[in-house]
């Protein structure tokens, strides 16, 4: 199943609860492509330099591991960065990156791969145009800007991470426009995809949205 949409819909979290719900493996595809930020941001690598940022990429060694909890853990060269590709920051050169071609061929395997292995539920930008055309059920998750952006702010909170709403609806507002007009696998809803807009929904309504729409699909 393909769950796509922008920048704090809170594609993660309610993946992984339907995930959980259903018994599917939750494949967070956006944390792989932060994973490639974060090596180039503690390398000192601009974050638009496509040729610099394909340089890193055959010393770059990423998995994904599964604690016993069933969340979905990220390790980095066998470090574990799960929490360290959240930053603000990282999410910028995560944006910056997953436009590059270099990148998204290096990644594309490693999500096919998953997806005809196991029953997932995989999140993402262009999962349903891109790395999963053929998938059964594809959705588009979205919510107004202010509302993502202040779930965002909400969580980083949370986390201890120093920031103010602004900053954070501006990153949002950034990211959509990154996100959305770059050449390769622009941010977009497949043409056969169910949108999903939680803006009016807290995260119980939006999470028995999804599994109501994935349940009438399936016929679960």
């Amino acid at each position: 199943m393909a769950l796509d949409g922008p920048s704090g819909a809170g594609k993660s979290t309610l993946a992984r609860g339907a995930a959980e719900h259903f018994g599917f493996i939750y494949v967070d595809t956006g944390a792989l492509y932060r994973c490639v930020g974060l090596r180039a941001l503690r390398s000192g690598t601009p974050s638009r330099d496509s040729a610099a940022v394909a340089a890193l990429l055959p010393g770059i060694a990423i998995e994904m591991r599964y604690d016993e909890r069933g969340a979905q853990r990220m390790l980095l060269c066998g470090e574990d960065v799960t929490d360290g590709i959240r930053l603000p920051e990282v999410s910028m050169y995560a944006s910056d990156v997953s436009a590059m071609p270099q990148v998204r061929e290096f990644l594309l395997s490693m999500q096919r791969d998953m997806a005809e292995r196991y029953d997932v539920i995989m999140d993402g930008r262009d999962i349903g145009t891109v790395v999963l055309p053929g998938a059964r059920l594809k959705i588009f998750l979205t919510a107004a800007p202010e509302a993502r952006a202040r779930r965002r702010y909400l969580e980083l909170l949370a986390k201890n991470v120093e920031t103010t709403f602004q900053e954070v609806l501006r990153d949002i507002n950034l990211r959509d426009k990154n996100d959305s007009e770059r050449e390769t696998a622009p941010l977009k809803a497949a043409a056969d995809a169910v949108i999903l807009d939680t803006t009016e929904l807290d995260f119980e309504e939006s999470l028995s949205a999804l599994c109501d729409i994935i349940a009438g699909r399936y016929g679960l």
